[in-house]
């Protein structure tokens, strides 16, 4: 069983590198090939297999295979789980830079 601690990790570790970044913003226009995910990019084919990899184990794209063509689809729920755990620190954060405001708007100017 996958702790949500665990799906943060994958999730977040596989937002950490450019390329998968943008192998993510790709899909995001709609489902491509390895081959179609791999043209952009200056590196080799093995090497976006591995971003790919890392990809799906954070659950973040689905892989099927059609014969010898791998099609690769976008699954944003991840995505979706971080932005809410970021949520929460962000209404902290929030909070405490409102306090300071107002803290520095009651003082007297010296």
């Amino acid at each position: 069983m996958v702790t949500i601690s665990q799906q943060l990790d994958a999730t977040f570790q596989a937002l950490s590198d450019p390329t998968r970044r943008a192998i993510l913003a790709r899909l995001s226009e709609g489902d491509a090939t390895v081959g179609e995910l791999a043209a952009p990019f200056r590196i080799s084919r093995p090497a976006i297999s591995k971003h790919l990899r890392v990809l799906e184990r954070a659950g973040l794209v689905d892989r099927t295979r059609d014969g010898r063509t791998s099609r690769c689809a976008l699954d944003a729920r991840p995505m979706r789980e971080a932005a809410d755990w970021v949520a929460t620190y962000r209404e902290f954060w929030d909070g405490q830079l409102a306090a300071l405001a107002c803290y520095f708007e009651s003082e007297e100017p010296k």
